[in-house]
């Protein structure tokens, strides 16, 4: 699991997700109320293995070596709320962010983004920085039972069952973010028919297809970067 939110963050970076030090990505431990995270003041292009520390729910570091990032503490209120989400990843990709200025929540129309289909939300209001508790509050309220979430003067999360599966929706909803705003400026956005969109939601969130689809963007950064897991 180290090595797998190690990757994770090599993978974003790749795909543009980076923004300096903004953005995090936690996993939920083995020992019950602990989670990994990336040192503070890395960026997810300098992620390795031996820099992804496991913190308590006070963000006390009970293993490896570095400083526990403050924002993580919204994380931590969706973990305390929603204890079927082992994996968050929260970043400030530009479409996601440019879509998030507009005050439109993102639109699923596109096969490749049918993940979202009926399970991403939209919170419309800002609530700044999310270092304390009422920004997590709202954040955990307003993601409901949905996977992703568009913050709105912000950029995306996602909240899943494992991290792969978090890294996939993370690397599409900016996907997705970029196909609206491109077919805005060319027409209107045609719906597209619910049982399709649903089945196809099903198909692209089965756990070998995410599976094999990390593996993917794993193999990418590997061949590229092979220190990640030392």
């Amino acid at each position: 699991l180290r090595e797998k939110v190690a990757l994770a963050c090599r993978i974003l970076a790749q795909e543009g997700h980076e923004s300096a030090l903004a953005g995090q990505i936690t996993a939920r431990a083995d020992e019950p109320g602990t989670y990994w995270m990336l040192s503070f003041g890395l960026g997810f292009d300098e992620a390795q293995k031996s820099n992804i520390v496991r913190v308590d729910s006070d963000l006390n570091i009970l293993e490896g070596e570095g400083m526990p990032n403050p924002s993580n503490r919204f994380h931590l209120w969706i973990y305390e709320r929603h204890p079927k989400v082992n994996a968050i990843i929260h970043t400030h990709p530009p479409h996601c962010s440019a879509l998030s200025m507009i005050g439109e929540p993102l639109k699923v129309s596109h096969m490749d983004t049918s993940m979202f289909y009926e399970d991403v939300a939209y919170m419309p209001e800002w609530p700044g920085v999310p270092i304390g508790d009422e920004e997590g509050r709202m954040i955990s309220e307003a993601i409901g039972d949905k996977r992703a979430i568009l913050l709105a003067h912000h950029g995306q999360l996602s909240a899943c069952k494992n991290i792969e599966e978090a890294t996939m929706l993370s690397i599409f909803i900016e996907r997705a973010a970029k196909l609206q705003l491109m077919a805005r400026a060319a027409g209107s956005i045609r719906d597209i028919k619910p049982e399709f969109a649903r089945e196809a939601h099903d198909y692209r969130l089965g756990d070998k297809y995410v599976g094999a689809v990390f593996c993917y963007y794993a193999r990418r950064v590997l061949r590229e970067s092979g220190d990640v897991l030392e």
